[in-house]
């Protein structure tokens, strides 16, 4: 028999069930609901009778329709009255009457589970009644079609259920399974009602035993007097303390025995733990700052400078009476440079030099935004955040704070704590910061801030936004040795239990443990470095009674302690043959250079690029290709050439590399192939390059510089309009190194290349 299709969206419809239905049926008398799930048709459905069709009053086509009895769908096709509506045949499916013991026993189950349901819920019993009323076993199981706590999953399976026995044991199991619920709600609720009761019984109880306790002269409102002496002594803002009392109030309303007064004394302590009326006297001179970090650090002249100028400012505000501009005020001096370089260490002497306390906060690997603003109340286990925590640990509201690793915030399902640091850092909003815990205004706005940051990239730009960059860009050879003089080595003497006059290290011993067992741009290594030589000559001192004093750490003793040399200049021997030039980079622990390799052999037409390159590194390498391949002619390159599969590498393979800095050395590398010329083992270069053979300016160009220098090259390549960059160079440094600033790759090419025939022995080209 064919009918009407007519889909229920996840809405099922059982026989002898009658429904109301948003459906235009036309003159039809019988329809086919079919549940319809995900765009997908069910396999069962059921034809219904229209008993009436009309419209509501904003003109929707509406039906009321009865279930008559189960079908199987077969075949839909389009109706040839109507094009958007579809006709079905249908394979009508009449319930059986079983009438065996086991289906009788199901019916007496189902009808007793149910019962039992109603009962729980407190229902009337004409729902039972008319369960009663039914004797038909399959219409018996469609009932459960009707209950509200069924999916419509389980509606589904009922319905293709078209065995009634097997629909019977179908609708018992799935109305025990929400019997089973509705107990174990039950036996809840009890659970809660009796404890409720007992709370009350217990707080009377307490009650009288206050009393008792009043009339014998034992009172416990020591307590509540206790807290009452502190909060007067804590100087809180006239809203603090108000919260304060309130909650005062209701430990005292608790009783000191109550589950919930823990959390309460909790919440006063804190309260009372932040230093709300404390300031540091603090110091402004900018003089003496100055002193301080030169005692403290050798070079890093620009960031003193750049600290001493914060100062100064500070000074003078504050002697002539500026009106208070938090954003004057409320600069955040962000430290950012490699490792090593002393970021941490800076921050300490500012804040010894401003006279006030100092608090490190580690934001590494952070990704909870309740470690900056606190957890509620309300869960087990909260607390304040971690700048109310460094209040409290610095025991003054205006310490020296500084959020380290700031790069490094995460952000997952907890929330993003870079997000939360946008109110702390920003002078405008942070002196109303609200901590979820305390729930109460903590006036920031004295706070000193700093920040740490290895790089700038990963901060996100809301945030990078509020702070101020000062570069740490690493140090010169002439510096690290005096770091080590003056700061590494007496501090590794007194570490490894040994008297100053006991050792005797001269600068050459020094120098070639900065040049030969370290390539960094801080001193963290050369620390470590100098530790290993010192626990060899303790080891001497402590084992031997007749050794010289002072022992002197010489060569020899140096090799046996640190082993073979690690670091060797390496540029004469990669450059001796053509296809190798040296870049200048910045990574993530300062800056490096890149000897970039190419080589031609036979194959298939094409670049190959390797060594863990970016996209736009390879992006360089493409662009590098086609301007050699467009001015071969001008550069004397043989056509031919071309026709060879180039390999373009940049050790060392295993690091990822990316950026358009290396687009001038991967140009030189290829033309040094093409054209047999080695380049120049002293020169380094950097810049990005254009089709057209521009070279257009780059980053870091100090640390690149140094990098350089450390390597032992003597001549840098840099883009033009980089010039002026080199003023950040030390003059030291600069006096060493010959800088040539180009506006072109032909300049380049010109320079860095060894003139033609130069050398003999060359590697041949595939």
């Amino acid at each position: 028999m064919a009918y009407l299709l007519v889909p229920l969206d996840d809405a099922i419809v059982f026989p002898s069930v009658t429904a109301n239905l948003k459906i235009d049926v036309g003159d039809e008398e019988h329809v086919f609901l079919l549940t319809r799930r995900d765009g997908e048709f069910e396999r069962v459905g059921v034809v219904a009778e229209v008993i009436e069709h009309g419209h509501t009053p904003a003109g929707e086509p509406v039906a009321t329709v009865v279930g008559l009895r189960r079908g199987l769908a077969g075949i839909a096709q389009s109706d040839g009255n109507d094009p958007d509506a579809l006709r079905i045949d249908v394979q009508e499916i009449h319930d059986g009457h079983p009438d065996d013991e086991h289906t009788r026993e199901l019916a007496r189950q189902y009808r007793a589970t149910v019962e039992e349901i109603l009962e729980l819920r407190g229902a009337d019993g004409r729902i039972a009644a008319f369960l009663r009323s039914v004797e038909e076993p399959g219409a018996l199981a469609d009932t459960a079609g009707l209950s509200p706590d069924l999916t419509v999953d389980q509606k589904v399976r009922l319905l293709d259920t078209v065995n009634v026995t097997a629909r019977l044991e179908l609708a018992v199991e799935l109305q025990s399974e929400r019997l089973a619920e509705l107990q174990v709600r039950s036996r809840i609720r009890d659970d809660v009602e009796s404890g409720a009761q007992k709370q009350q019984r217990e707080y009377f109880l307490r009650a009288q035993m206050d009393s008792i306790r009043k009339e014998l002269g034992d009172d416990e409102a020591s307590l509540i007097e206790e807290y009452e002496t502190k909060i007067a002594e804590a100087g809180m803002p006239d809203p603090v303390r108000e919260q304060a009392e309130k909650e005062l109030r209701r430990l005292e309303r608790q009783g000191e025995q109550s589950g919930e007064s823990s959390m309460i004394r909790s919440y006063l302590d804190w309260l009372i733990a932040v230093p709300w009326s404390e300031r540091s006297d603090g110091k402004l001179d900018p003089a003496y700052t100055r002193e301080v970090l030169d005692g403290d650090h050798a070079g890093l002249d620009d960031v003193k400078k750049r600290i001493t100028e914060f100062v100064a400012v500070r000074k003078l505000r504050a002697e002539r009476g500026v009106e208070k501009d938090s954003r004057a005020d409320g600069a955040i001096l962000t430290l950012v440079g490699p490792p090593g370089t002393g970021k941490i260490s800076i921050g300490e002497s500012i804040a010894k030099a401003l006279d006030r306390e100092f608090v490190r906060i580690s934001l590494g690997g952070l990704h909870d935004e309740a470690e900056i603003r606190g957890h509620r109340r309300t869960y087990i286990g909260s607390m304040p955040g971690r700048i109310v925590r460094a209040l409290r640990d610095a025991k003054t509201m205006n310490p020296v704070i500084l959020l380290d690793e700031v790069d490094k915030v995460g952000a997952d399902w907890r929330g993003d704590p870079s997000a939360a640091l946008l109110e702390v850092l920003d002078p405008a909003q942070n002196h109303s910061f609200r901590d979820h815990y305390l729930d109460v205004e903590v006036d920031l706005s004295e706070v000193v801030f700093l920040a740490t940051a290895n790089q700038l990239d990963t901060i996100p730009a809301p945030l990078l936004d509020r702070m101020e960059i000062i570069a740490f860009d690493g140090y010169t050879t002439q510096e690290k040795l005096a770091i080590a003089r003056g700061y590494l080595l007496p501090r590794q003497i007194k570490r490894h239990g040994l008297e100053a006059d006991e050792v005797e290290v001269d600068d050459a011993i020094l120098l070639s443990l900065i040049s030969e067992y370290t390539r960094e741009a801080g001193v963290r290594q050369l620390e470590r470095e100098l530790g290993k030589l010192l626990r060899s000559a303790a080891t001497r001192i402590a084992s031997e009674d007749d050794v010289e004093r002072p022992l002197v750490l010489d060569e020899p003793v140096l090799r046996k302690a640190l082993g073979k040399q690690k670091i060797f200049q390496e540029s004469v021997e990669r450059t001796a043959i053509p296809g190798v030039s040296t870049g200048l980079a910045v990574t993530g622990t300062g800056g490096d250079v890149l000897f970039i390799e190419a080589t031609a052999m036979e194959g298939d037409k094409g670049l190959i690029l390797t060594g863990q390159l970016g996209d736009v590194m390879k992006e360089s390498a493409r662009i590098a290709l086609s301007y050699v391949r467009s001015h071969s002619e001008k550069l004397g390159i043989d056509p031919e050439a071309f026709k060879s599969e180039i390999h373009l590498h940049v050790p060392a393979g295993a690091i990822p590399k990316d950026g358009p800095s290396a687009g001038t050395a991967m140009t030189t590398a290829l033309v040094s192939l093409l054209t047999g010329r080695p380049v120049k083992h002293t020169v380094g270069m950097t810049g990005e390059v254009t089709l057209q053979g521009r070279v257009l300016p780059i980053g870091g160009l100090k640390q690149k510089v140094l990098a350089a220098h450390a390597a032992g090259l003597t001549d840098v390549f840099l883009p033009y309009r980089n010039k002026a960059d080199l003023d950040e160079v030390p003059e030291e440094v600069r006096e060493e190194m010959t800088f040539h600033p180009v506006m072109s790759v032909e300049e380049v090419i010109d320079l860095a290349l060894e003139p033609a025939g130069s050398t003999a022995d060359v590697a041949s080209m595939s």
